[in-house]
């Protein structure tokens, strides 16, 4: 182990490390937005919008990521779409993301006691307000726990994007074993703050989740 080395290099893992965590919070958000709307339209009455919600959630389910991050990037100026390698990460794996998330949200609003809100409905609440004021808060009680699951497993999907090549932790360490030929001391850093920045995400997230238990 260099540790000379591994000091010598951290400050610029660091900058990569702060790449990581945008790209993170990006991506989470967006896929937290196309979850919404494709549990909407999973839920939804009407045929068309559950067949768009049932296609985007295969298609993006049961294709690799890194297919679809290079289809975005590398083929998407074929089709008018011009993007930097980081708003095609973000976009590629802010969608993926939201495809898991829709059926994390999907199955919390199902998981839900009908009978509460046909009793919600007997006192005089309509549809929409039994929705709001008694499906969604337990849903979302449901759901904190799978979500951070998904949130988890997004931070460490973001060394993906190293392909199209974004400079966040994975592809700083490619870099660096170039120039040092110190495989082991490299990706032995990067993964110490992979580790740092996911055990933080979790402990924020187990916080939420007591917290929302207690309500």
């Amino acid at each position: 182990m260099d540790i000379e080395l591994i000091l010598k290099v951290y400050p610029y893992f660091l900058k990569a490390a702060v790449i990581t965590v945008e790209l993170s919070v990006l991506t989470i958000v967006l896929g937290l937005i196309c979850g919404a709307i494709g549990a909407a339209f999973r839920l939804s009455r009407f045929f068309l919008l559950r067949f768009i919600g049932g296609a985007y959630v295969s298609f993006f389910r049961g294709t690799p990521a890194l297919i679809q991050l290079f289809l975005l990037y590398f083929g998407g100026p074929q089709v008018g779409i011009q993007l930097d390698a980081f708003q095609a990460g973000v976009i590629g794996l802010g969608v993926n993301i939201g495809a898991y998330m829709t059926e994390t949200m999907r199955g919390a609003i199902v998981a839900v006691d009908r009978g509460q809100t046909e009793a919600a409905r007997t006192l005089g609440l309509s549809k929409a307000q039994a929705f709001r004021k008694v499906t969604l808060p337990q849903a979302l009680r449901l759901m904190i726990r799978p979500l951070g699951v998904n949130i988890n497993a997004q931070i460490k999907g973001t060394a993906l994007v190293s392909a199209i090549s974004v400079v966040e932790l994975t592809y700083t360490a490619q870099r660096y074993i170039g120039s040092t030929y110190k495989p082991f001391e490299m990706f032995f850093l990067a993964g110490i703050l992979y580790l740092v920045i996911i055990t933080a995400v979790g402990k924020g997230i187990a916080f939420l989740d007591r917290r929302v238990r207690i309500q």
